[in-house]
């Protein structure tokens, strides 16, 4: 194979951790036991999420054993998920970007069998099924299916396991999007804000109970995602255009308030009865104050976007340390 093709194929592994000291060790080892057969560069990334139990340290001592293909990020503080896969994200230097979670419940052997089938399938994102889920069945899988059911149907990229972190992405897709909030589920609405909808695939992975730790996840998990599920659509659907989500329903309320002051009006005039204690007259002015608010917002969110756009500027997460940075190499089987 000639360089060229170890260039397309270089692999990046981004693993966000929080409070996973347990998982630290046999994480290393099984990521590099399952990418073992791969024949072309790669490295691993993992971002420690300001963890309090260790994780950080034992990341550190481990990446410096296994050698300069390891590169661990350490966050300050707890930002979130999200926060630490688009430290991944913007770390990474391989041409495709591999993410699982630090839990052990994806199996690292599934990655090089995920990169085959991106290339062959011409994808930018292969999106993993965990169609033989190892979880609590009402804590976990349930509400997951609803959640599911529920984004692809407001969303239109219909997809099974939005949940799943295993997924393999070209790198010079993932890299025009940006993450934020708690937004690292909704990964493919994202792509497909960039990308052909075809573009995106699934695929069977393995999962496996999880042995060490204690999931991060609960039933509260179910609100959040609701309310992300509400913002990733505002902006798939008017994250460039603002004005016409808030126009739209300032003149809605302006329409509406209209037509009952253009009635109150003709009874006041035309048929000369009293309007003054008619809760239409309170209702339709509480319309129009709405109206102007709703118009007024939009004016602002329209200016607020050009300004950001113009800007081309973003400021990240503070990373306090990482293994040897300047001298990271990539792991390649010889």
């Amino acid at each position: 194979m000639d360089s060229a093709s170890h260039e397309t194929r270089s692999l990046s592994v981004v693993v966000p951790l929080y409070q996973e000291r347990e998982n630290v060790e046999p994480l290393l080892a099984r990521v590099h036991e399952g990418l073992e057969s791969y024949e072309d560069p790669w490295e691993l990334i993992l971002i420690d999420d300001g963890s309090r139990d260790g994780t950080g340290q034992a990341l550190m001592e481990l990446g410096r054993r296994y050698g300069a293909h390891v590169r661990v990020l350490c966050f300050r503080r707890n930002f979130g998920q999200t926060a630490a896969m688009q430290a991944g994200f913007d770390a990474a230097r391989g041409r495709l970007i591999a993410t699982l979670d630090g839990d052990l419940q994806n199996d690292p052997a599934d990655i090089p069998r995920l990169v085959d089938e991106l290339l062959a399938r011409d994808l930018d994102l292969l999106q993993g099924w965990r169609r033989e889920r190892q979880d609590a069945l009402l804590l976990r899988k349930v509400p997951s299916r609803i959640a599911n059911s529920l984004i692809a149907w407001v969303t239109g990229v219909r997809l099974h396991d939005y949940g799943c972190s295993l997924k393999v992405y070209r790198a010079e897709v993932v890299r025009e999007i940006r993450l934020f909030g708690e937004m690292h589920r909704f990964i493919p609405v994202w792509i497909a804000g960039v990308t052909a909808p075809e573009r995106i695939g699934e695929t069977d992975v393995r999962h496996q109970a999880r042995t060490h730790g204690q999931s991060k996840y609960g039933l509260s998990r179910t609100f959040r995602v609701l309310l992300d599920l509400l913002v990733a659509f505002f902006f798939l659907r008017f994250g460039a255009r603002p004005g016409h989500f808030f126009g739209a329903i300032g003149l809605s309320f302006g329409l509406l308030g209209g037509l009952m002051m253009g009635w109150l009006a003709w009874v006041k005039f035309g048929l000369e009865q009293d309007i003054g204690d008619r809760p239409m007259l309170f209702v339709a002015i509480l319309l129009l104050v709405a109206s102007i608010q709703f118009l007024t917002t939009g004016v602002l969110a329209e200016i607020m976007t050009r300004t950001l756009f113009a800007s081309g500027e973003r400021t990240d997460h503070c990373i306090s340390a990482q293994t040897d940075p300047d001298n990271a190499g990539w792991k390649q089987r010889r």
